[in-house]
């Protein structure tokens, strides 16, 4: 079943979903925003209209009669002819474990039941976003960059964090006169070092205030989450250590390993050098930004503790700005 606007269309939106109304429903908010709309009952229909007719997005159902939303996304993402096309898993499901389920057969995004039709809209013109850039560049890096902004998507906030992770760390790694194959780490790094947020609720990635200590565990589930999105891809092998590591600390007070001094890999501690700097002297929602003056102080105040290798961090400061450095001793 297909039913398509009249005007050009940004995109075309496969909706997977055993119940009409549902169907209908996420039909008709699309197609108000422009999109082409191919509709799917059950999960042999949607992979069967994947293979002939191939569209920007799948957006699916998880609980289905016989092939569920996660038997979809497995067998889209296990296609190499279809493993780029983005698609976001619905549910009310809201346990811990069905959106590791999730994460583990490839689904790029979630959406909680009842569905926000603005987050809707908003999630599928990022989707399309994405693929056009993968269509254009079906290469290593434009799968790469595609990931990152996936996560960025979903914070506001962090607009550019990836992009400007991945130059602050090649400069350092420059500076430091390291080898070709670890700036391309860093650069790599400096993307996909939070590419495991994926696997973290909104109600936790965009709080507001404090976290509890239980949703502190869950965000550093990230960094265990984004090795395993790695997986054993040739291409992302150095950047492995860069994804797990970049918040372990030189005294073994980090996370997720407790790892101590040159145990860290050298790329990790930088990219966790240049995480604090940007997270520093960028406005989240519980504080405003620091002049990079004021983050300096912040990461002396760390090397202080233990936490940071002095060396690295003092690099990093001359690099940046050389007429900042005397104002932040």
């Amino acid at each position: 079943m297909a039913a398509r606007p009249d005007a050009t269309p940004s995109g075309t939106i496969l909706i997977v979903d055993d119940e009409p109304q549902n169907l209908e429903l996420f039909a008709r908010m699309l197609q108000k925003q422009g999109h082409a709309v191919l509709t799917a009952a059950d999960g042999d229909a949607a992979l069967d209209l994947i293979r002939r007719q191939p569209p920007d997005v799948v957006l699916t159902d998880v609980m289905m009669p016989g092939r569920t939303g996660f038997d979809v996304c497995a067998a889209v993402k296990s296609d190499p002819k279809t493993r780029l096309i983005p698609v976001v898993l619905m549910t009310g499901l809201h346990d811990g474990s069905s959106r590791i389920r999730g994460i583990e057969a490839g689904a790029d995004d979630f959406l909680a039941k009842p569905v926000n039709h603005h987050e809707l809209g908003a999630r599928i013109k990022s989707l399309i976003r994405l693929k056009r850039f993968t269509d254009d560049l079906d290469n290593a890096e434009s799968i790469i960059v595609s990931l990152a902004l996936t996560i960025e998507a979903r914070d506001p906030t962090t607009e550019g964090h990836c992009q400007r992770l991945a130059d602050y760390a090649t400069r350092l790694g420059a500076n430091l006169n390291l080898p070709g194959d670890q700036i391309t780490a860093l650069k790599w790094g400096g993307f996909l070092h939070d590419v495991g947020k994926i696997g973290v609720p909104d109600s936790i990635l965009l709080k507001p205030g404090p976290l509890t200590p239980a949703e502190v565990e869950v965000m550093r589930s990230h960094t265990i989450i984004g090795e395993r999105l790695c997986g054993d891809l040739r291409s992302l092998r150095r950047v492995r250590p860069i994804v797990r590591h970049h918040h372990e600390r030189i005294d073994g007070s980090g996370y997720p390993d407790g790892l101590r001094g040159d145990a860290i890999p050298l790329v990790a501690q930088i990219v966790g050098i240049v995480d604090v700097y940007d997270a520093l002297t960028t406005k989240r929602p519980y504080r405003q930004a620091l002049e990079p003056a004021r983050a300096f102080a912040e990461l002396r105040a760390e090397v202080a503790k233990g936490w940071r290798d002095c060396a690295l961090v003092e690099q990093f400061i001359e690099m940046q700005a050389p007429e900042l450095r005397a104002a932040a001793i």
